[in-house]
């Protein structure tokens, strides 16, 4: 995959713009193309050192120079290509190793057989070993190792003989590439992989999100119809009964997995769904809000509330989902212990966090219920208490005595719930 299209995978996932640039931060890429533009500079000085050190040991000094006119124009001309892979083309590959392999070749034109035969450097000298880097970090050991093979050649003709530390160079060179070759792929790789892991994750959320909706809406409307459809009779029983089929089969496909990244739906459409489930409310306050004004709508007559006297606050995200997750569990005391039954919630601003605990005095949830109903598809706590308060940090725990009630407490650490909030505004 390429890199811009990486790029792009991975913002889609994580939320657009603020996503594609965590990934250009964490690119092993990066790195290492600026890595190369520095190296090839300070290798361009240094071979231009070289050679005016030497400058009276040369057969041909004025060949070297304009090589040396050469290296340095075409080095300081094309860093802005060895910046990123997109500028780094095979045809500037190609240039770039023949701007080194014509340097190593004219190095027995300019300089003296004796140097030559002593073991003396080549007109590019350690600056081959950049264009050859550039191969390997483009296109993977494979790329390297033709590079690196296509030096060694040049370096055995200019020698005229495989002298030891001419071997000893071409097989460091050799190794080195194709070393960093293998590990820019294994890199890659990993990148598609965490990639692949956000989509997945991405995915994950929205439809968990999309769940609660349906299950805090549409799912008690049709189970609601059903019953009452049921009780009625008549033309009433057929449509409960086929509000029992709708509602079987909604949760069906809440409860069926996740959907396959290949198989979302793309376009305007999906970007509609994506931004209706995760976009606050417009007309929402922008700063933190009191949540025992949220819960002060579901204090009733046989619902008590005890809150602090200051202000609990919490970021208006957060504060909507605790309040969300409150009201599906008191939807659970009415629908499994009767609409009159007595319920309490608690609500204590710890210092570094908040505790809402909704208590009930029915008859207890028996062992092995709530797994049982998450297999069958009913999401009430699975998805309405417990995944909403994963989404916030916090969590969610059930404790259940049969005869003694149920007792549902709800933690949200406050560090949690501000970051949150602030990556919802950013949204």
């Amino acid at each position: 995959m390429p890199e811009r299209e990486r790029e792009a995978a991975v913002g889609r996932a994580g939320g657009g713009r603020t996503a594609e640039r965590g990934v250009m931060r964490m690119s092993v890429e990066l790195p290492l193309w600026r890595a190369l533009a520095g190296y090839r500079v300070l290798t361009m000085l240094y071979a231009i050192g070289l050679c005016a050190t030497a400058y009276d040991h040369f057969v041909r000094p004025w060949v070297a120079v304009g090589y040396y006119a050469v290296l340095a124009v075409w080095t300081l001309a094309t860093l802005p290509k060895v910046t990123s892979a997109a500028g780094c083309t095979r045809r500037f590959l190609a240039a770039d190793l023949t701007v080194a392999l014509v340097g190593i070749l004219l190095t027995p034109v300019a300089d003296s057989h004796e140097r030559i035969a002593g073991g003396g450097p080549t007109l590019p000298s350690i600056w081959t070993a950049g264009a050859v880097l550039a191969f390997a970090i483009k296109g993977g050991w494979r790329w390297a190792a033709v590079a690196s093979t296509a030096v060694a050649a040049v370096n055995l003709v200019e020698r005229g003989h495989p002298a030891r530390d001419t071997v000893h160079n071409v097989i460091l060179v050799w190794v080195a590439s194709i070393a960093i070759g293998y590990v820019v792929e294994v890199a890659r790789a990993s990148e598609r992989t965490l990639a692949r892991a956000l989509e997945i994750e991405a995915a994950t959320r929205e439809r968990e999100r999309l769940a609660r909706d349906i299950h805090d809406g549409v799912l008690q409307v049709l189970a609601m119809v059903k019953r009452r459809g049921a009780a009625l009779g008549g033309e009433a029983a057929e449509l409960g009964r086929l509000a029992g089929e709708q509602e079987v089969a909604l949760r069906t496909l809440v409860s069926g997995g996740l959907v396959p990244v290949s198989r979302l739906p793309q376009g305007p459409s999906a970007g509609a769904v994506v931004r209706a489930a995760e976009e606050p409310d417009e007309d929402a306050p922008a700063g933190p809000v009191d949540l025992r004004s949220l819960l002060a709508g579901y204090a009733r007559a046989h619902v008590s509330l005890a809150e602090p006297g200051a202000p609990v606050l919490l970021p208006p995200a957060a504060a909507r989902e605790v309040a969300a997750a409150v009201g599906a569990a008191l939807d659970n005391v009415r629908r499994h212990v009767g609409e009159d039954a007595r319920a309490w919630i608690l609500v204590e601003d710890e210092p570094d966090e908040i505790v809402v605990t909704v208590r009930d005095d029915g008859p207890g949830i028996p062992e092995g219920r709530l797994a049982q109903a998450e297999g069958e598809g009913r999401l009430g706590v699975a998805l309405s208490i417990r995944g909403r308060l994963r989404d916030l940090g916090g969590s969610a725990e059930i404790v259940s005595v049969p005869g003694q009630g149920t007792e549902v407490e709800l933690k949200v650490p406050k560090g949690a719930a501000r970051a949150r909030g602030k990556k919802a505004e950013q949204r």
